[in-house]
């Protein structure tokens, strides 16, 4: 499978900066949720002589290096591939000294399925050593715009997109689900609620998708406190399963939400939840609109080149709503994300572009084609397939 994978779709933007990773720096790290394809990319260097490999899952490769930290890494040349690495997360302090070595006999890769800010001591041990990378799923530039439909339903999780029918690709999502609920997510957050109140918790977050979440009504429901249910939001988000998007403070005489919004960034496992299987049954679903918004988010973070911890939404109480705002090369520009034929620039776009200065405001929607909506050439249908473009177009 990982080799039909690799033939299929070779992911070479991903390769690429692994390549420059481990020519600039002692240490590359791989970030990305379970399952999105991380194993199968470092097998590229598994061929290679002086590659070693270390696979944290593996208990025969894990006793191995606990038994015997120093005397393991210590003695090996050439790349050094450690997968999992947050289940070891002993091996960061020793990874400082083993990067700081003159003669650099070794360079590491470490592939993880959860962020820095869970695993501190990757920004509080490993500071101006680490190239880091952060990969998702499949993207339309990878598989091919075509696809659009095939993604946004099943998501980009390689076996999810590659089933051989939804019902299949359905299947696979629901046992991914089931595996995180009952092994990822308790060990975590360590801490212990049961398997059925973890279950309610993450149904709710996927019904409130797109929206403010409100922690205290969800530990309400589930008889949890506020502050277990946050703890286990900021682990969703630590484990690549959600994206907190933060609200844009600016200057302006209105009352603006000062809460972030949650999406999830694979729209496969967020149909999963709400039993969602056919295209049919997503354009037909009440609450459409933030399914897309989701999809559009993670493309343009991903393919369009946004920087994530540099998106905002903007939102105005009984008002204005933009979905993303993001500044690039000095300036403002607003993403609002609409599932329609023909995209119409809005009065919330105005008022955005108005209230923060933007650019530009671009309309994401299904279509094929991008153009001005008005004369102003402030305002463009941006086709989801054309996001990749968006800076060697409008930058």
């Amino acid at each position: 499978m990982a080799q039909e994978l690799t033939r299929f779709y070779p992911r070479k933007r991903l390769l690429d900066l692994l390549d420059e990773g481990l020519k600039r720096q002692p240490i590359t790290l791989l970030l990305g949720p379970r399952q999105c394809g991380k194993t199968t990319l470092a097998r590229y260097y598994e061929g290679r002589p002086d590659t070693t490999w270390f696979d944290m899952e593996n208990y025969v490769h894990r006793s191995r290096l606990e038994d015997n930290l120093m005397g393991t890494l210590g003695t090996l040349r050439g790349l050094v591939v450690i997968d999992e690495v947050q289940i070891v997360p002993q091996v960061f302090p020793l990874l400082r000294v083993l990067a700081d070595r003159p003669e650099m006999p070794a360079r590491f890769l470490l592939l993880g399925s959860a962020s820095p800010r869970l695993i501190r001591q990757v920004s509080e041990t490993l500071a101006g050593r680490v190239f880091r990378i952060e990969m998702s799923g499949f993207t339309g530039s990878e598989v091919g715009h075509h696809h659009q439909q095939t993604l946004w339903v099943r998501g980009g999780f390689p076996r999810s997109f590659l089933a051989a029918s939804d019902g299949d690709s359905m299947k696979w999502r629901r046992d991914f689900v089931s595996d995180f609920l009952q092994r990822d997510l308790p060990a975590l957050a360590e801490s212990r609620i049961s398997p059925q109140q973890l279950r309610r918790l993450l149904l709710m977050v996927a019904n409130c998708n797109g929206q403010v979440i409100n922690a205290s009504a969800i530990g309400r429901d589930i008889g949890v406190d506020f502050k277990t249910v946050q703890r286990y939001l900021d682990v969703l988000e630590g484990a690549y399963i959600v994206r907190a998007v933060p609200p844009f403070f600016t200057n302006v005489a209105k009352r603006v939400r000062k809460s972030p919004k949650l999406y999830f960034r694979d729209t496969g496992l967020l149909h999963a939840l709400l039993g969602l299987e056919t295209i049919e049954q997503v354009q037909t679903w009440l609450r459409m609109g933030f399914s897309w918004e989701s999809f559009c988010i993670e493309h343009l973070v991903h393919d369009a080149g946004l920087a994530g911890e540099d998106c905002f939404h903007y939102s105005v109480q009984g008002g204005t709503e933009i979905e993303l705002v993001t500044s690039v090369g000095g300036s403002v520009y607003g993403f609002d994300c609409k599932h329609a034929e023909i995209p119409k620039v809005t009065k919330a776009m105005r008022d955005a572009a108005q209230d923060l200065g933007l650019k530009r405001v671009f309309a994401v929607y299904p279509g094929a084609d991008t153009y001005a909506v008005d004369d102003s050439q402030r305002f463009i249908a941006l086709a989801w397939r054309d996001v990749t473009a968006f800076r060697t177009r409008f930058l």
